[in-house]
């Protein structure tokens, strides 16, 4: 893996998996991190599938596994976001 790659722009996955006894709190942290430093345009479900091809299959029981899998689960039931729901006035 070249650090800093286009999936991994600031080799923060590549790093979480070489840091003995990070806890998944810590993997949670850098998992925000990463997906915060992918270009805009990025498609994160594909890319995801691809860090956990490179790195979980050879580390299943890794608390950044188990982190990028549930960011996978995530995706798959949205959320409602947005603010305020405006109420009719009287």
């Amino acid at each position: 893996m070249k650090k800093g790659d286009a999936h991994d722009p600031k080799g923060l996955i590549f790093e979480a998996y070489q840091i003995d006894g990070i806890t998944k709190s810590e993997c949670r942290t850098i998992f925000l991190d990463w997906a915060l430093s992918l270009p805009l345009n990025t498609d994160t479900g594909p890319t995801i599938r691809l860090m956990l091809e490179r790195y979980g299959q050879d580390a299943p029981d890794h608390p950044m596994t188990d982190v990028m899998r549930e960011g996978l689960q995530g995706m798959a039931a949205p959320r409602r976001r947005g603010g305020w729901k405006s109420r009719p006035r009287h």
